[in-house]
């Protein structure tokens, strides 16, 4: 990667000690457009993202490692924008569905000659903002196609995308001449979401779509697709990505989100994406205002998002045959908004999430990630992967509510896009919130009781908080009852706060109430697991041994701590710390 040395030559002594001291995921700025592939680093170690300012195509440049950025206009808009420049000539290349969602979703698209249809790949001998040549891939329909991939272990360029047909399945073109040929292979599908327990109704059936690939050390390639299923699937190849396995469902959870897997050059894989379950599916039939048939029956559309305000990174040290860290990379900054479905009008992207992920390797095992949809949600972030390794966490919300989840929903209008702006979005407002400790020493504390607010779509309230996935290891709470308890979760994926099932579809979960915390006190709660199941400790008193329900092969990472499902008027509990250590 020659951008690499590139970069780090023309960092200052300043900014070379600055990027170096990158950890945690730090943002760094806002791209003009979703994150899917509008990024590219320049051959002189520039970094540009394309995008759209005001109706007009513009960059933003960084020539500091990704810390400050400067806005240019495109003017020539017949010029290539991003791609990837290839390993082996130096030609740059991307590809387009030119009848899809190229230059809505994908990436900005130069203008293609009249006679282009179907997948197209763009090929320029000078790059970003030089001309740009068009070559078909193939006629077949197509959307979503994703970046480029360079393999190591031969002279080839793969691109994935997904066969527009309902539901979708993937495709992959491989050319071995930098772009002057092209073949296809197309994959299998998966199965379609079908309704039952907890769900009354039908996911959006996307099928298998928005495939990445990586490559192996010994050249076999990996790929994980988006599904309406509960996890994303896998396909393999072992001969460059001309033939490939049939699908089976991954390790990973996911509903109907963007998976993107990198490869460091120093060997590590590093995959971005949204460790999340989304409420079960209502009888939509029932929903008001009503739906249109294709939303009720699946194909047509969905009608509310609720995973897409958390995404997550881990890390592979061993060529992805286990996986660390599992931790959240970036919660929703506009989570609890109460204008959450039409705020920011209907000029800007649809969604308003965190989902879509683009990742650039950096200088010194750094990463810069641009992720999300609409500019009230996306962000570029700085990380250094070695944090996904860390075995602790603790949260004693000094810094507000920023590192949990407490959203619950407001009746809102389902469905896509109608009289104004929203997409498949649902207002909301806060649930737990800070409160005065009881002890009244001004101090603050978490306070989580249910609401009977006839706005909210669900009485419950609750906290959902993150820490490094475990195989084993401790939760201590610092928790005040003051009437009604609240029941605890251990579990391997982000839940709704307001989720009534999480308990039932996670591996350890017990109640935390008066018969065996005593009221009206602070008192440390520790819950310690292992792959069979949890002990809970009151004050280092045994209080209850829980069995696990479902194995857990990457570990826990969500501690969820919920009210009752209905309101009955008594008063709550208070939450002061949070703790974890891992034991593994």
């Amino acid at each position: 990667m020659k951008y690499l040395e590139a970069m780090q030559k023309r960092l200052s002594c300043e900014e070379a000690r600055r990027l170096q001291a990158v950890y945690a995921p730090q943002v760094v700025g806002v791209p003009p457009s979703n994150a899917w592939m509008d990024m590219c680093a320049m051959p002189d170690g520039e970094i540009r993202h394309y995008g759209h300012r005001d109706g007009k195509r513009v960059y933003i440049s960084s020539r500091d490692g990704g810390f400050t950025w400067k806005e240019y206009g495109v003017d020539d808009l017949h010029a290539m924008c991003s791609g990837l420049q290839s390993p082996y000539t130096g030609r740059w290349i991307l590809s387009y569905s030119v009848e899809g969602e190229g230059g809505f979703q994908g990436a900005e698209m130069p203008v293609p000659p009249e006679n282009a249809r179907g997948w197209q790949a763009v090929l320029s001998d000078e790059g970003p903002g030089g001309t740009a040549r068009w070559v078909q891939i193939t006629d077949l329909a197509v959307h979503c196609p994703r970046y480029p991939l360079a393999l190591r272990a031969r002279k080839r360029i793969l691109i994935a995308a997904q066969l527009h047909e309902q539901p979708a399945r993937p495709i992959v073109a491989r050319t071995d001449d930098e772009g002057e040929t092209w073949q296809v292979s197309c994959l299998e599908g998966v199965p379609m979401h079908e309704p039952a327990w907890p769900h009354e109704g039908a996911r959006w059936q996307n099928g298998s779509c928005e495939p990445t690939i990586v490559e192996r050390a010994d050249g076999s390639l990996l790929m994980l697709t988006r599904t309406s299923l509960d996890f994303h699937y896998q396909y393999e190849s072992f001969d460059g990505g001309e033939t490939w396995t049939s699908p089976r469902p991954s390790g990973f959870h996911g509903t109907l989100t963007m998976p993107t897997l990198l490869r460091m050059h120093t060997g590590e894989m590093a995959l971005f994406w949204c460790n999340t379950q989304p409420l079960p599916e209502l009888d939509k039939r029932k929903i008001w205002p009503p739906m249109s048939e294709g939303e009720i029956s699946g194909l047509g559309g969905e009608d509310v998002f609720t995973n897409r305000d958390a995404n997550h990174a881990a890390l592979s040290l061993d060529d992805g045959k286990t996986w660390r860290g599992f931790r959240e990379v970036l919660l929703n900054p506009i989570r609890n908004d109460s204008d959450f479905r039409t705020s920011g009008g209907k000029g800007e992207a649809l969604d308003k999430s965190v989902h879509q992920f683009q990742a650039l390797e950096m200088p010194y095992g750094k990463i810069l990630l641009s992720c999300g949809q609409h500019k009230y949600a996306r962000r570029l972030i700085l990380l250094d992967p070695k944090w996904l390794l860390e075995t602790s966490r603790e949260e004693d919300f000094a810094y507000g509510l920023e590192n949990v989840s407490t959203q619950v929903y407001l009746k809102s209008v389902s469905g896509n896009r109608r009289v104004r702006a929203g997409h498949c979005a649902w207002n909301r407002t806060h649930g737990a919130v800070l409160m005065p400790d009881p002890d009244g020493n001004y101090e603050e504390a978490l306070y989580i009781c249910a609401n009977a607010d006839p706005r909210l779509f669900s009485p419950m309230q609750g906290a959902c908080w993150n820490f490094p996935a475990a195989h084993c290891g401790k939760v201590e709470i610092l928790l005040q009852i003051v009437e009604e308890g609240v029941t605890a979760t251990l579990t391997d994926r982000w839940f709704n706060p307001c989720d009534a099932f999480a308990g039932q579809l996670s591996p350890i979960s017990c109640a935390l109430s008066g018969e065996n915390c005593a009221p009206g006190k602070w008192q440390r709660v520790t819950l310690q697991w292992d792959a069979q199941g949890c002990q809970v400790f009151v004050e280092q008193r045994l209080v209850q041994t829980v069995a696990a329900k479902y194995p857990f092969p990457n570990g826990l990472c969500y501690l969820l701590l919920q009210s009752a499902p209905q309101a009955n008027g008594a008063q709550g509990t208070f939450v002061k710390c949070l703790r974890m250590t891992g034991e593994d």
